[in-house]
């Protein structure tokens, strides 16, 4: 059997996320893209049962769920899912010193993400997280729509 082309073309994906999601947060470097991703999927697992994280994990192309599981100290004790600004503080706390993650870190990681995910078995798969789920992966775009007058 061949090697699956997810395998084949991971880190060439996994590129053109932080490009995208370097585009979307309007940042200036991959790199720094990368520590913000990391931070958001970090303060995301915080908050998860170890075969919950699996099953997001899963749904994860390959290198995002490298990063994902990356320092997993699996007896961590679990969070509870917060308000926006106490996550991004959490999100920012990564690698204080070289961390520019910016306010809308957790939004902008997912508006980039959804479109690197088959966005209806995320959707589906994050209505049977616990709650918090779903608002913790809703864009930017959708939080901000203005109801009519």
């Amino acid at each position: 059997m061949p090697v699956p082309p997810e395998y084949e073309r991971a880190s060439a994906k996994f590129y053109d996320f932080l490009v995208d999601a370097r585009d979307t947060a309007d940042l200036w470097s991959t790199h720094v893209t990368y520590t913000m991703t990391q931070g958001v999927l970090q303060a995301f697992r915080r908050r998860l049962s170890t075969q919950d994280a699996i099953a997001f994990a899963n749904i994860l192309p390959i290198c995002l769920r490298a990063l994902f599981v990356t320092d997993w100290d699996v007896d961590e004790e679990k969070k509870p899912f917060g308000s926006r600004e106490a996550m991004t503080r959490e999100v920012k706390s990564l690698r204080e010193k070289h961390n520019f993650s910016i306010e809308t870190a957790i939004p902008d990681v997912a508006e980039a993400l959804r479109r690197h995910v088959d966005e209806e078995a995320f959707d589906k798969l994050l209505t049977q997280l616990p709650e918090g789920a779903v608002e913790f992966w809703t864009p930017r775009a959708f939080k901000t729509v203005s109801p009519k007058k």
